[in-house]
């Protein structure tokens, strides 16, 4: 039997060393990245403002950005920069922080419901409890002792979120809104509320039913405009007005007036020193999915929007400063402070790569002398549809939907709690 050559046996100890080498090489480099993957995740996931569940707590004065979103995309949606991910809490403005406490929790959560503050009391209505259940009743809450009491029924008819709503000081007006829970259609039901008696009457209904118009008294006419139509996505331009006195309708039909610049719901609507204003909103909502024996909500595409807007003494719109930063469901979110609309809360653009809804945790400041928007503070989390108040020198919110940690601005749970901070504005 032949030996093999030497000069053969070489050559395989040369093949087999440069094999060991590049094996080597290669399981040294996927280490070295290996790690600088961990490490910078680590910064990344490390990267969040803290959180208090305490009954007073103060927010952290530093901004609530640069935390990596870690959620994962929505169905259907895809990164449009993979290599990429945006912070989950990139909408988040930069705001002093505010000492907030926690008050007595309302008697039931709500979401997209409605408040009305005369004087010291603060009458909250209907809204959702969850998807499935609607509330049909009030509950008032007194600024003086912060206490709930007084629960009183709403009328049958009257409809139970997307409310359109406005007060003289004593009488409240109740105008359309969705009649039931999930996605159902509205109603053009008219009521009016004598807060001393407690008694309701009937009004004219709207000429057609609409979903959270923007609704206000201004020079002795109840006036309402935009919101979204009877599919409960189209906006709405249409803009109505009806004499009234006293809770008294003093027309038998609405009156067709000036169409608003921009339609749509969940707009805050005010008016201070004989000027109607219109702020945020957005075009779009959720609708009934078809052939639902439930209405069953459906997502659609929402656009949100920051536009202001003042009906002048010619009754024609001016367009205004924009908000900070695009902002609706703040139909109830607002109050008036020493000629300021403050406005808390919300929503903004969606995420624009997880495309979920993102949620805002900012008070806003508009200095109406100054035509000029400040952000003024932060609340204890982010949250849309708040019910606001305000009382001897400090600003309350009670009810809505907040976010799911201060990471991620995504809407979860429906809350009743009620938290208040002494106001400070800039002037």
């Amino acid at each position: 039997m032949a030996r093999p050559s030497s000069k053969h046996v070489s050559v395989k100890l040369v093949l087999i060393c440069l094999g060991l080498l590049g094996f080597a090489l290669m399981a040294d480099f996927m280490w070295a990245s290996s790690s600088r993957f961990s490490y910078s995740l680590s910064i990344a996931s490390n990267w969040a403002p803290p959180y208090h569940s305490d009954s007073s707590i103060t927010m952290p004065r530093k901004p609530d950005h640069g935390n990596l979103n870690k959620g994962e995309a929505a169905k259907g949606g895809k990164d449009t920069n993979p290599g990429r991910t945006l912070s989950a809490t990139f909408a988040d403005l930069p705001a002093p922080g505010l000492t907030w406490k926690k008050m007595e929790t309302a008697p039931v959560p709500r979401l997209d419901g409605a408040a009305i503050q005369i004087k010291n009391l603060l009458y909250v209505f209907a809204g959702y409890g969850t998807i499935d259940l609607v509330h049909s009743h009030v509950d008032v809450y007194n600024f003086t002792d912060n206490t709930w009491g007084g629960r009183f029924d709403m009328p049958k008819e009257m409809a139970h979120s997307h409310l359109g709503m406005a007060t003289d000081g004593r009488y409240i007006y109740v105008v359309t809104g969705q009649y039931g829970p999930q996605c159902r259609g509205p109603t053009a039901h008219t009521f009016v509320l004598d807060t001393e008696t407690k008694q309701w009457q009937d009004m004219p209904p709207l000429p057609v039913p609409r979903y959270a118009p923007a609704t206000q008294l201004w020079r002795g006419r109840l006036h309402v405009m935009g919101g979204s139509k009877e599919n409960r996505y189209t906006p709405g331009l249409e803009h109505w007005s009806l004499a009234v006195k006293d809770g008294k309708p003093l027309e038998k039909e609405w009156r067709s007036e000036i169409p608003i610049p921009r339609g749509g719901p969940h707009r805050a609507c005010i008016v201070v020193d004989d000027r109607l204003y219109v702020i945020g909103g957005q075009e779009g909502d959720f609708m009934a999915k078809p052939g639902s024996p439930i209405f069953k909500c459906s997502r659609r595409n929402e656009v949100v929007y920051s536009d202001v807007y003042m009906l002048d003494d010619d009754m024609k719109w001016k367009v205004l400063p924009s908000m900070p930063k695009p902002d609706s469901h703040i139909e109830f979110a607002w109050v008036v402070v020493n000629n300021s609309i403050v406005i808390v809360g919300g929503t903004t653009d969606k995420h624009p790569q997880t495309k979920k809804m993102v949620l805002n945790g900012e008070v806003f400041q508009f200095n109406l002398d100054l035509q000029q928007w400040s952000v003024i503070g932060k609340l204890p989390f982010r949250v849309k549809t708040t019910l606001v108040g305000y009382w001897d020198g400090w600003l309350y919110f009670t009810s809505g939907q907040r976010d799911k940690g201060p990471d991620n601005p995504s809407p979860k749970k429906v809350i009743g709690e009620v938290w208040r901070t002494k106001l400070k504005l800039i002037l």
